[in-house]
This record gives C-alpha cells, sequence and structure tokens, in this order.
C-alpha cells in the first residue's frame, strides 16, 4: 500500500505519516527504488496513533501505548498508570483554563466598553509578575 492509500485508511495526513516514521513509530517496508511499501499493520499502528494523539497523548505516551500494545505479556496496570497520568494533566489544564476565564469574565464585566479611555482589561494586562505575586497572596 503507498502513503496515499495509508493516508485515507487511517484518518491522517500523508505528512504525519512521514513524521511518525521519521521518528521511528511505524517502519514502513521499501522498494527497491525507495518507495514506502505499508502493511495492514503499519494503517492499524498508525489508526491506533492517531486515536491517542486525538486524546491529547504526548509522542512520548504514544511509543509506550504502542509498545504495551504490542507486547502481549503487558500489565494493563502499566497503561493505566499511563492514562492516569494524562488525565491527571488534563485535569490541571481544566483548572487553569477555569481560572483564565473566571479573570477575564471579572474583567471584561468591569470593563465599560464605552467611549472613555480607561479600561480595566488594559490595567490588567499591563501588571508586572510582581503585583500579580502580590495580589495572589493577598486574596
Amino acid at each position: 500500500m503507498n502513503i496515499g492509500d495509508v493516508a485515507n485508511r487511517s484518518g491522517l495526513p500523508a505528512k504525519t505519516i512521514r513524521y511518525y516514521e521519521d521518528i521511528g513509530l511505524v517502519t514502513p517496508l521499501r522498494s527497491a527504488n525507495g518507495y514506502r511499501s505499508f502493511r495492514d499493520r503499519d494503517v492499524h499502528k498508525l489508526a491506533f496513533l492517531g486515536r491517542a494523539r486525538a486524546l491529547g497523548f504526548s509522542i512520548e505516551d504514544c511509543r509506550n501505548l504502542l509498545k504495551l500494545y504490542e507486547d502481549d505479556d503487558r500489565s494493563s496496570a502499566e497503561v493505566k498508570q499511563i492514562a492516569e497520568e494524562h488525565l491527571d494533566q488534563i485535569d490541571g489544564k481544566i483548572n487553569e483554563l477555569t481560572e483564565m476565564r473566571a479573570t477575564l469574565a471579572r474583567l471584561v464585566d468591569a470593563c465599560a466598553g464605552d467611549h472613555r479611555p480607561n479600561c480595566p482589561i488594559l490595567a490588567d494586562l499591563a501588571k508586572t509578575p510582581e503585583e500579580i505575586a502580590l495580589l495572589n497572596e493577598t486574596s
């Protein structure tokens, strides 16, 4: 199978497939003229990687998950640990975004949005890291 066929079947762009090959996640066969020749198992690996990346797993996590997937003697505890660590990271990002949203909503609400030049949004953006740290200590 050529890279175009694999792209269609795996749902990944050819550029991504080439990148995954460059970093050693997939290793298609090469014909005498140097063209890639993908097997069904390569398509399956690429679809696996596409799904894992869509869930936000890092390339290194994908590498480890793929190794575990291919290891019949694997422990599901190892897989769960990787997934739990990723879930913790997602929860952390959600908390950060929630805090960002609350801050921005407060600033938007405080801004009159009229013809006057004073703007709490700009005033907040202009604060130094020291001023922000001081405010965080007092709140």
